[in-house]
């Protein structure tokens, strides 16, 4: 090997080194560059995938709102709000009234039609940050932010008159539903389970004072009639 080169590395070798000694990263090649964008393309439609069907199981399609499951997972994340910050909310059940006598008399379709028709009374009468569920068959949830007591009760005296003015015309005859609500108030020593089985409670109460407020408006049309 002639002289000038006794001692010295390649160029190639030297180029793949930094200042001091250590080894330069090499850059990828252009087959590798490709495969690290399919697979971050891959990943992305994998998480929006994750995400619809999060969504799928979180949603009653029939209306277009949360079913138990999402409505419960926004009830918890609402919790831990108020715990972390001293926040305060509230929770309605409504029960609707009836609903599976109109199922019986007039069909499923028309029974899907009361239930729609009360969620959007539901939702004209929120806020874009409270939250409308349903948890079920002819139950419905709603969450509201930053409501005191006497706020949250008037609240649901409110959503049961709208409710009861709704009205509906199935095979000619004029029916009506009604809903019975109860409320529980959310503070930062609030638990989900608890709080839903409070409102539940709640709801179930009014729904028997309801119940005895028909009755007894029905007896005294008849006592009524009986003098006339």
């Amino acid at each position: 090997m002639p002289m000038k080169n006794r001692g010295r590395a390649p160029a190639r070798a030297v180029s793949r080194r930094r200042k001091g000694g250590a080894a330069r990263p090499q850059r990828p090649a252009a087959a590798d560059k490709a495969t690290i964008r399919r697979l971050r393309a891959e990943l992305k439609a994998a998480q929006k995938r994750v995400e619809e069907l999060q969504a799928f199981a979180e949603t009653d399609f029939l209306l277009g709102i949360p079913n138990r499951r999402g409505f419960e997972h926004e009830l918890r994340r609402a919790i831990a709000y108020i715990k972390r910050y001293q926040a305060s909310g509230a929770l309605i059940l409504l029960d609707v009234d009836r609903l599976k006598p109109i199922n019986d008399a007039f069909g499923h379709a028309a029974g899907d039609e009361v239930l729609k028709a009360i969620t959007r009374v539901l939702t004209r009468q929120v806020r874009a940050s409270d939250v409308v569920g349903r948890l079920g068959g002819d139950e419905f949830a709603v969450l509201l932010w930053n409501l005191s007591e006497t706020d949250a009760r008037a609240k649901a005296a409110l959503l049961e008159a709208e409710i009861d003015r709704l009205t509906f015309v199935f095979e000619g005859r004029n029916i009506t539903a009604g809903a019975s609500a109860g409320t529980a108030i959310l503070s930062p020593h609030s638990e989900a389970g608890r709080a839903l089985e409070e409102a539940d409670s709640a709801m179930y109460v009014r729904k028997a004072q309801r119940r005895h407020e028909v009755n007894a408006t029905v007896i005294a049309s008849e006592a009524k009639q009986s003098t006339i």
